[in-house]
């Protein structure tokens, strides 16, 4: 039997990671065979987090390249070298941080590294809808709200699902929770 851990938090109010609910379930006697992680969009868009562009300047080396300065939330603003014909000052965008792999439309992975660019350091990629795998437009970066709040992460931005599911073998002695509609009590 299946059950999702996003379904089962509707029903208990818990902050338990999956690892720790998969032990209780088990101490339950529900015998919990294996975890599988769910995500509507390969790698859940974890490490991509909402930037405002706060400076915008022609990259000195580069006639199609620009330095922008963007604030992630933290304590100091990052540097990216920024390729887009679309970035501007003011705007919020997409940011995939250092360390944050990323997947191509066909699932190839590739990871977000500190680098130069033409000299200039990089410190992460401000992401048009294909490198996030949410479209296939590659016309420039996408531009959000400007109600979006700085450091928010993309995945709730976009409605990104990411879920992990249960995979519980049922014993004889249970015959209780032959169905995903049984309450359990914990």
């Amino acid at each position: 039997m299946k059950i999702s851990y996003n379904w089962l938090k509707q029903f208990i109010n818990i902050n338990w990671t999956p690892e720790q609910t998969s032990a209780l379930l088990t101490d339950l006697g529900l015998e919990v065979e294996g975890l599988e992680k769910y995500q509507s969009v390969k790698g859940g868009l974890e490490g991509v987090v909402v930037g405002k562009v706060l400076t915008c300047t022609k990259h000195p080396n580069a006639d199609k390249l620009k330095i922008t300065t963007v604030d992630l939330g933290g304590e100091t603003p990052v540097q990216i070298v920024c390729g887009a014909p679309n970035v501007d000052v003011g705007q919020m965008v997409p940011v995939a941080t250092i360390g944050t792999t990323l997947y191509t439309n066909e699932g190839e992975a590739w990871t977000i590294k500190k680098g130069k660019i033409r000299g200039e350091e990089s410190h992460g990629m401000i992401c048009a809808e294909d490198e996030l795998g949410l479209g296939k437009s590659h016309d420039g970066i996408m531009v959000l709200e400007e109600t979006v709040k700085i450091g928010t992460p993309a995945a709730s931005i976009f409605d990104i699902e990411n879920d992990t599911v249960f995979e519980i073998g049922l014993t004889p002695n249970r015959a209780d929770a032959m169905s995903t509609t049984v309450q359990l009590e914990i």
